[in-house]
């Protein structure tokens, strides 16, 4: 088959061609010690950081969600890359690890070599604010299987951590404090139920996200395609500062799935509702639907990104810690014995149910 007879099948060599010509200074600027040779190759090549004594590789992979859908309809793509490196990156540096590599996949309708370069463009940022090298991708073009202006974005990180400082939850213990780190929105979970509420898989869905809130100093569509927080640098400083003794990364089942992820069995983790402000957007949501509020909690961030713990007589030098790497956090709760889980509770002690 002739190359003019797959572009005639829809897809077009040139097109991807020209998607990797205009992507390759934003990949250059996400090069570290340790990358070897370029994009092209077969293999993005990463030599092993020395000085490990016991290394031990972090892999963590994932995709941005619907929230890709509000992409589409703005026709806004330079933002969506970083929601995808964050929920790889944020992922091992929970176990410790400093990420030192990521490639994404992108699968497209059609290629417009534009698109893909403000998609990249996102993915180089996230990198960038993570320090990992893009070392390579994939763009997929897919005439047929997906409608020409849709895309899909998924990514893959490796990090690597020494054995002994992996933080996996062995040291957590009772009275431990819990540090809260807050987010920049929703991040990339819960979209489907953010689509329900705010109507935008109808007509006039571009319109709505146009409309401007004075409760959330921005328009809609600007509040949903806000990029998820990169938390890498400021936890290893921590890490590295203070120390820490458990974490987790609240994406996808909110409150509710996440914090247990991070606590050994006869711990629980008691949550203060109060103390950290709760985004507007999330107040708008459940004003607009009703949804129950441990529904909430078991959905969205709630304005909390990630949730450290901490010995109780370094909380506040946590938090100054945190502060000092440019992050907004605040002591909302501690450690108990009990059976592992979370319980949320009010000024009265009523725990949400």
């Amino acid at each position: 088959m002739s190359e003019n007879a797959y572009k005639a099948a829809g897809v077009d060599v040139e097109a991807g061609y020209e998607s990797v010509r205009l992507i390759k200074d934003d990949v250059k600027r996400t090069a570290i010690e340790g990358v070897i040779g370029g994009i092209g190759g077969f293999g993005g090549l990463f030599e092993v950081p020395k000085g490990y004594e016991n290394p031990v590789l972090v892999s963590g992979t994932d995709g941005v969600g619907t929230k890709i859908k509000i992409a589409f309809l703005l026709d806004k793509h330079d933002t969506i890359g970083q929601d995808c490196v964050a929920m790889c990156v944020n992922d091992v540096a929970c176990s410790g690890a400093k990420p030192l590599f990521f490639l994404d996949y992108l699968a497209i309708g059609k290629n417009v070599p534009e698109k893909v370069a403000q998609i990249v463009k996102g993915v180089a940022d996230g990198c960038v604010k993570a320090g990992c090298a893009l070392v390579g991708g994939e763009t997929a073009e897919h005439p047929g299987l997906m409608p020409e202006d849709e895309y899909d974005l998924a990514g893959f990180s490796v990090g690597i951590v020494e054995k002994s400082k992996i933080t996996d939850g062995t040291r957590a213990k009772a009275g431990d404090k819990l540090i809260g780190i807050a987010s920049s929105g929703i991040h990339s979970n819960g979209y489907s139920l953010v689509r329900k509420v705010f109507g935008l898989d109808g007509d006039g869905a571009k319109e709505k996200l146009m409309e401007y809130s004075d409760a959330l100093g921005k328009t809609i569509g600007e509040e949903l395609l806000t990029p998820t927080r990169i938390y890498v640098k400021p936890l290893l400083k921590l890490i590295d500062e203070v120390g820490i003794n458990t974490v987790s990364h609240i994406t996808g089942g909110g409150f509710i799935e996440n914090v247990p992820r991070m606590l050994p069995e006869g711990l629980k983790a008691v949550i203060h509702k109060g103390t950290w402000p709760v985004l507007p957007v999330f107040d708008m949501m459940k004003e607009k639907s009703g949804i129950a509020e441990r529904d909430m909690y078991n959905t969205f961030n709630m304005g909390i990104g990630m949730i450290v713990a901490v010995d109780a007589d370094k909380a506040d030098a946590a938090v100054k810690c945190l502060s000092d790497a440019g992050e907004t956090a605040y002591i909302i709760g501690e450690l108990a014995e009990g059976e592992t889980g979370v319980e949320i509770v009010d000024d009265n002690g009523g725990v949400i149910k």
